[in-house]
């Protein structure tokens, strides 16, 4: 039986190609270093002073950034291709993370943390894209979760070695880890992975590329993706909130917490992946029942003050990320293929980091007008609207494929 569960889990691994697992690797690097992030709420209150009003309007300026680098990244990923353009995210984001330290000022971290995420996030849509030149079409859904296997793994190290750096060193330590990280994961891309290996897509794609906004199925899609993202980055800015203010969590504790997450997709998603692709629903039905666990995770922690409550949300809304973003990834990246993937996938950025400018913001100022609770029971409701426009997104592409 034992025998059995291993090859199955190691299966779920065949077939992907050498540049695939080499970008995961600097993926997998750069991700354990961008540990200043999800402890960047409490760094700015409990470290720099700042109010929750305040903190609300950085993490605002903060995806304000992330959106124009994700566009920027999508201009350039068409225009000097995803290799270039992922190598001079990495190297310029790692010399901003450093000096990100240093602005004391409202200001001057506004300024700063604007600067950091148009390089960081310059990434993004250069990666997507990676994927789809290193990946054979077959295996572009398992592509995307070993990336995202990466960027977890990393993610459930980071904020665990960021809670005791913290503890030891401060959180001016961060800063110098998250540059040097970056600083390595592209030089490892310039040393390790070649241009010239990509997959060339056949030539009629680009031929007449459709304008990405008039494309309706996309763009309802688009709007869905950004609500959902609303209410996802939740547990990594106004959450660890939470678990500090409301259950007086340590640093150390809220970081093996959010580690959790990461080390959960780490040892499950791509072995689920694999499982869902063989079942007959579509990319689209799979995020719908990603939404709906993420939608019932903030109504779980609304039941008790019990500590182990907490543990439950999160195996909850990690078990929804694992069906929701390998599937909304594979739904844009076959999407793309009706024009120019940069511009595709630099939207599909785009909507993350569009709920960054106001997901942050909203959340904080809910809880500090009206409290946790209540800001966990409207997170729920709009998980339910999320829902009903990826149905209607379904319902278009049916009428798409009627014509």
């Amino acid at each position: 039986m034992l025998q059995e569960v291993y090859r199955s889990y190691i299966g779920s691994f065949s077939g992907l190609r050498k540049e695939v697992w080499l970008l995961a690797l600097i993926t997998l690097i750069n991700r354990a270093g961008t540990m200043v992030i999800p402890f960047l709420s409490l760094y700015l209150t409990k470290d720099k002073g700042f109010s929750l009003e305040e903190v609300g309007w950085i993490l605002s300026i903060f995806g304000l950034g992330s959106v124009a680098g994700s566009w920027l990244g999508g201009k350039f990923t068409d225009s000097i291709g995803h290799y270039k353009t992922m190598a001079g995210s990495l190297l310029i984001s790692s010399i901003l993370f450093i000096l990100l330290q240093f602005p004391t000022s409202f200001l001057g971290f506004s300024i700063g943390i604007f600067l950091v995420m148009l390089a960081a996030d310059a990434f993004r849509p250069a990666v997507f894209v990676a994927i789809s030149a290193y990946s054979k079409p077959e295996n572009r859904t398992r592509s995307v979760s070993l990336i995202r296997l990466a960027i977890n793994l990393g993610f459930s190290a980071g904020p665990a070695i960021g809670g005791l750096i913290i503890a030891k060193a401060g959180y001016g330590a961060l800063f110098w880890v998250d540059g040097i990280t970056c600083f390595i994961a592209g030089l490892l891309l310039l040393q390790l992975l070649h241009p010239k290996k990509a997959r060339q897509n056949p030539p009629i794609l680009n031929l007449e590329p459709t304008a990405t906004a008039k494309d309706k199925v996309y763009m309802t899609f688009l709007v869905a993706l950004m609500l959902f993202g609303f209410i996802f980055i939740q547990y990594f800015s106004t959450m660890p909130l939470f678990y500090s203010e409301g259950f007086k969590l340590l640093e150390s504790e809220i970081g093996i917490l959010l580690g959790l997450n990461g080390f959960m997709i780490f040892l499950f998603e791509m072995p689920l992946i694999k499982f869902l692709e063989s079942r007959k629903f579509s990319d689209l039905q799979y995020v719908i029942a990603g939404s709906v666990l993420t939608g019932v995770s903030f109504l779980v922690i609304n039941l008790s003050q019990w500590t182990g409550i907490l543990v439950v949300g999160m195996l909850l809304v990690t078990l929804g990320e694992m069906i929701a973003f390998p599937f909304s990834n594979s739904f844009a990246l076959k999407r793309s293929d009706k024009g120019k993937q940069g511009a595709y996938m630099a939207l599909y950025s785009i909507a993350f980091s569009l709920s960054h400018i106001f997901g942050h913001n909203t959340g904080m100022q809910l809880i500090d007008n009206f409290g946790f609770r209540f800001t966990w029971m409207t997170m729920a409701i709009l998980s339910v609207i999320v829902c009903a426009l990826l149905i209607w997104t379904i319902r278009l592409l049916k009428r798409e494929t009627e014509i």
